[in-house]
């Protein structure tokens, strides 16, 4: 069976609170996009191992064990009986963007399972599972655009019309950490929710719908400014980062040109 997990951008996004375990409190818009992986899972039925592993596109670190995609098998595979399976990924989300591909993925590989071996497993106990894997995988199971808070784990879906408005994506070279992404951080409650934010004309948002980490980034990654100073020269009605970064996104009313061809560019109507 093939799926196709897709990205995700952030629309707004608040550090709210830091709470005990270490972790922040969020608020952001979670938006689904047409970027996508694409994952094949097939029944190995010739094997005795649990899984086979293999992977294509972008380079991917790390060995199987760290991948989301065999974390969400091992994880179904507590609780059922799942039989050996080749897993393969072919990787086109880039990595450290902010646009959530490690996160689909492993939520499409929970999905997947569910429906391949019709194990009959909730979309509410989905999510919970999903949890377990990462703070955002969870709205992977929803797929549809949803105000996040706690750790982007509580989702409430919201309606949020961008038809025939076209997204661009641009992600630089650029790595950031989240410690450096958290180190400007201080973590405060806006005075006016982000779904009341929201609710204004899109020409409104940028003076009113932030991303929080674009104050601690672009001091220490100006290039990243450049790219949304460069989306909003270009026409964009509005244009952030999104997450952590260090992908950058601009929403136009007609298909833009693009921009920075040596970094990765992805253009879609919505």
């Amino acid at each position: 069976m093939i799926c196709f997990p897709n990205a995700k951008i952030n629309i707004g996004l608040h550090v709210t609170e830091k709470r005990p375990d270490g972790y922040h409190n969020l608020e952001t818009l979670f938006y689904p996009t047409k970027l996508y992986d694409v994952i094949e899972i097939i029944e190995n039925k010739s094997g005795d191992e649990p899984y086979l592993w293999s992977s294509s596109g972008i380079a991917i670190d790390g060995n199987a064990e760290s991948n989301l995609c065999i974390k969400a098998l091992l994880l179904l595979k507590q609780d059922f009986d799942i039989p050996p399976v080749k897993i393969h990924l072919h990787k086109v989300i880039p990595f450290g963007a902010g646009l959530g591909g490690g996160s689909a993925d492993a939520a499409f590989t929970l999905t997947t399972l569910n429906e391949m071996f019709q194990l009959k497993i909730s979309d509410e106990k989905l999510i919970s599972y999903a949890a377990k894997l990462g703070a955002d995988c969870a709205f992977f199971i929803l797929n549809t655009p949803c105000i996040a808070t706690g750790i982007g784990d509580i989702l409430q879906p919201v309606s949020l019309n961008l038809k025939d408005k076209y997204l661009m994506l641009i992600k630089p070279d650029i790595h950031i950490s989240t410690p450096e992404a958290y180190s400007g951080i201080k973590p405060a409650f806006p005075d006016m929710s982000l779904t009341e934010k929201l609710s204004q004309p899109i020409k409104d948002w940028k003076d009113t719908v932030v991303n929080d980490f674009e104050a601690s980034v672009f001091p220490n990654h100006p290039g990243i400014k450049e790219i949304k100073d460069k989306l909003y020269n270009s026409g964009a009605t509005y244009a952030a980062m999104t997450g952590s970064g260090a992908a950058v996104f601009g929403i136009f009313n007609e298909k833009p040109k693009v921009l920075f061809p040596e970094y990765f560019n992805w253009i879609e109507k919505i």
